[in-house]
């Protein structure tokens, strides 16, 4: 069977109709019919709506520690990761999709469900939600520095708006976070259908554009001038720790191309459900293309100064004319980039939480009540840790990237190896093995060289 192996037209709107809902229903519906008429107005997301909102799930996710995977495995070896990745990526959704239209499973936890069970489901679960939560409160840090400044590192960085205006308790990072949550978070977290979004995501893929093509035309300028050099194309090993050390892009390089948990979502509101492989693949194409080109000029431009977060590079001195505003109109766009992928990675989130705690309840969309103090409590649990956690960096790399390789590559992988109806074929399983031994092993190499770095910065200031 393939991704075009689907069931009838009919039959698929007829299952799509009992999950999604129009966004602009009244609130409590007057009658029980009034609220599932509402739903037969829509009539299913379009190619380009699709695209737009699984490539803002995917470059929302990790372009800004991309250039620092350049800085380990040099610009040849970097690329080739990137594009073999890719690949990778639409391997593991190809299975997803297979086995779901297999078993008739219209979302992630039904797929992992009809695979191990109950306890898969429930595994599965709280993968998304740890790799979610954990992601949706780094990007609200980010915004935070970026718009009010940090002195995390123990040294005050100024924000846009310090730097604009000065220093007032209007632009303090608990202030601007407040005003961003209930003014674009929370109105756009209460949209009941993916394709809602499809114009904020198309406006946040722009963003990201226009991210990549400031840092493009700043490379392009100083390499013309002189001001930088050719970057390495390989990696630059000199005993074992070094080439340990390689493998710790993985997870990163993984946690860039996570969507798989939207997949399902976006498949489920298609017009035509034959273009989902279409969709995947337009997106990862595009979204890879973004990535490679932000490598390259972001590693041409701070070379081995690059830093893990690329931003952080951006409030220097650039050494060439308007350069100030230069590096406010990176870090505003992405910012905003960020502002508007929120709602992408919450929708899922919701979703999750709500097959966890509510497993036979009638679907989320069609109960105001619930809908309502979930995506409430999510965002006040997400607005409160980015509040009180100072830095999650290293948290991060320890829990979202080993949920985001599980969701990315063990469990549909595991799938695979299940092959509950029969439907593997032996290329299939051969991938599944390898997908396992690559994301395990790299993993724990990750790990431990994130732990042993770690200690050793502990260690440092008593010797």
């Amino acid at each position: 069977m393939t991704i075009g192996d689907i069931a009838p037209k009919k039959e698929r709107k007829s299952r799509r109709s009992k999950a999604v809902v129009d966004e602009n229903a009244p609130l409590l519906p007057k009658r029980q019919d009034e609220e599932e008429a509402s739903f037969d107005e829509f009539n299913g997301a379009s190619f380009t709506g699709a695209v737009f909102n699984l490539s803002t799930t995917i470059v929302g996710a990790g372009i800004m520690a991309l250039p620092a995977t350049m800085k380990v495995l040099g610009l040849g070896l970097g690329i080739a990761m990137i594009v073999f990745m890719a690949f990778l990526t639409n391997a593991s959704i190809d299975m997803l999709l297979r086995f779901s239209r297999a078993g008739k499973s219209v979302s992630y936890g039904g797929l992992m469900g009809d695979a191990f069970g109950k306890y898969g489901r429930i595994l599965l679960q709280i993968c998304v939600m740890v790799n979610n939560i954990g992601v949706l409160i780094v990007y609200m840090i980010i915004i935070g520095d970026v718009l009010s400044g940090t002195s995390s590192s123990g040294v005050h960085h100024a924000g846009v708006l310090e730097g604009w205006f000065g220093e007032h308790w209007w632009n303090g990072r608990t202030f601007v976070l407040l005003v961003t949550t209930l003014g674009i978070f929370a109105p756009l977290a209460c949209f009941k259908r993916i394709d809602s979004l499809r114009f904020t995501s198309a406006l946040s893929v722009a963003l990201a554009v226009v991210f990549l093509v400031i840092t493009a035309g700043i490379s392009i300028i100083k390499l013309i001038s002189g001001g930088v050099a050719m970057p390495r194309m390989l990696p630059d090993i000199t005993d074992l720790a070094s080439f340990w050390n390689l493998f710790t892009v993985v997870p990163v390089l993984v946690t860039a191309y996570i969507c798989h948990y939207n997949v399902h979502s976006i498949d489920n509101e298609l017009e035509d459900s034959t273009q989902i492989k279409a969709v995947v693949g337009t997106s990862l194409a595009l979204c890879s293309s973004v990535y490679i080109m932000t490598s390259f000029f972001g590693f041409l431009l701070f070379g081995d100064g690059t830093l893990d977060d690329v931003l952080a590079n951006f409030d220097t001195n650039l050494g060439i004319p308007y350069g100030s505003l230069l590096n406010d109109a990176v870090r505003v766009s992405y910012a905003a980039h960020l502002m508007l992928v929120f709602p992408i990675v919450f929708y899922p989130l919701r979703l999750n939480m709500d097959g966890l705690l509510f497993p036979s309840a009638r679907p989320l969309v069609l109960v105001n009540l619930r809908f309502t103090l979930l995506t409430t409590g999510l965002i006040t649990v997400i607005f409160m840790g980015a509040n009180f956690i100072p830095s999650i960096w290293d948290a991060f790399q320890f829990t979202g990237a080993t949920a985001a390789v599980c969701l990315g590559f063990i469990f549909p992988a595991a799938i695979t190896l299940r092959d509950h109806h029969s439907i593997a074929t032996k290329k299939d399983r051969i991938l599944a093995i390898f997908m396992i031994v690559l994301a395990v092993f790299s993993n724990l190499v990750a790990i431990y060289s994130d732990a042993y770095a770690l200690f050793k910065k502990h260690e440092s200031p008593r010797e």
